[in-house]
């Protein structure tokens, strides 16, 4: 469409147009039934298609084994940081804590109401800006948790973290890079997700868990809060919000049509070398992030010049690339290039960074 704009929000984010555009067609009619998606019942032939589509796709585009329940919730992460605990953690046990920015700060949180908390590991010496090499897990913890993607400071983990007590079961939040790149899903007990980054609209939790957890979970929970409940009623226990599933399901559909996890893999990381390579021999901005945990998600960057900053957010604004303005306890600037942001964009914003280069170096 001509009036859209090049859209680096960090969240929700940018979708694929040939999705939106199918969800348009499909918003007064789903398919031939004369019903739009939005006004299906849950329970209903049509939507419950939609459903056992998306959770096929789910587990092919990542492999998910057998053993794994994949539940589709509500809450978004933030809810996740406190069923966790609620679910695995008591008085009487630990839990460690990678703590890597403000979203693993915020689950600690949590974990603590619930249990004991070992902060593993920790780069707010540094403002967030790497993920820590030296971690030093607890002895015996329930389990072992970290972010895998820093949204506000534009870190990632290359790896997930190991050398941890095997009896401890790994546990990933992994909202702004989750379906980004392949993983294997059995070297983690729990991912859970936040759909509005890459998986679809704000308003849905992809859950994936292993089936002993589920039954281990704590059983004097109110229902909701009981991951058994979700399992045993495949996500149907209350109304879901189907038109973000549906639309998920569009979006397994354009990531499969991409070339999997592998495709959309290699397509992020040629649009972040663009970015990074520019930014590397930049003589005004440069990046926030130490090089060697660069997020391929969210690219930080400053001019050094709060001045600077302010007029070149304002003069890309007026331009056409909407949300570059950076989390405030980063400053500067923020893009993020989640899966369904084009690689024209990328080249669109460089040429716009180098002309503003030229008339402000």
């Amino acid at each position: 469409m001509a009036n859209r704009i090049w859209n680096f929000s960090a969240g929700p984010a940018v979708l694929p147009e040939c999705v939106l555009n199918e969800a348009r067609e499909n918003l007064l009619s789903l398919g031939n039934t004369g019903v739009g998606v939005c006004e299906h019942s849950h329970r209903g032939k049509a939507f419950v298609a939609v459903a056992e589509e998306l959770e096929a796709l789910c587990r092919e585009l990542a492999g998910i084994p057998n053993n794994y329940k994949v539940l589709f919730l509500q809450g978004g992460a933030s809810l996740q940081f406190g069923m966790i605990p609620m679910n695995f953690l008591s008085s009487d046990k630990t839990a460690d804590y990678l703590v890597t920015g403000a979203w693993s700060e915020k689950a600690v949180k949590e974990a603590k109401l619930f249990g004991n908390v070992h902060t593993a590991s920790s780069s707010k010496d540094a403002n967030f800006n790497y993920i820590p090499h030296d971690v030093t897990y607890s002895d015996n913890p329930a389990y072992v948790h970290f972010t895998s993607n820093n949204t506000i400071y534009g870190t990632q983990f290359a790896t997930e973290p190991t050398g941890y007590n095997s009896d401890a079961f790994l546990v990933c939040d992994a909202s702004s890079d989750i379906f980004s790149r392949p993983i294997d899903v059995s070297k983690y007990g729990i991912i859970y997700a936040g759909a509005q980054k890459n998986l679809g609209p704000s308003g849905v939790t992809l859950v994936i868990i292993r089936d002993d957890l589920v039954e281990a979970g704590n059983s004097d929970l109110t229902a909701m809060l009981q991951y058994r409940t979700h399992a045993a009623n495949d996500s149907m226990y209350n109304t879901p919000p189907t038109f973000g599933l549906y639309l998920m399901m569009l979006v397994f559909r354009w990531i499969k049509s991409n070339g999997g996890l592998a495709g959309v893999e290699a397509k992020n990381k040629a649009k972040a070398a663009i970015l990074y390579d520019y930014l590397a021999a930049s003589s005004l901005f440069s990046t926030t992030a130490k090089e060697d945990s660069r997020s391929l998600m969210n690219v930080t960057f400053v001019t050094g010049d709060e001045a600077k900053d302010t007029a070149f957010i304002k003069q890309a604004e007026a331009a056409g690339f909407s949300a570059l303005k950076g989390h405030r306890s980063v400053g500067g600037m923020r893009a993020s290039i989640y899966n369904a942001f084009p690689t024209e964009g990328v080249d669109a914003l460089v040429q716009f960074m180098k002309d503003f280069e030229a008339a402000n170096a």
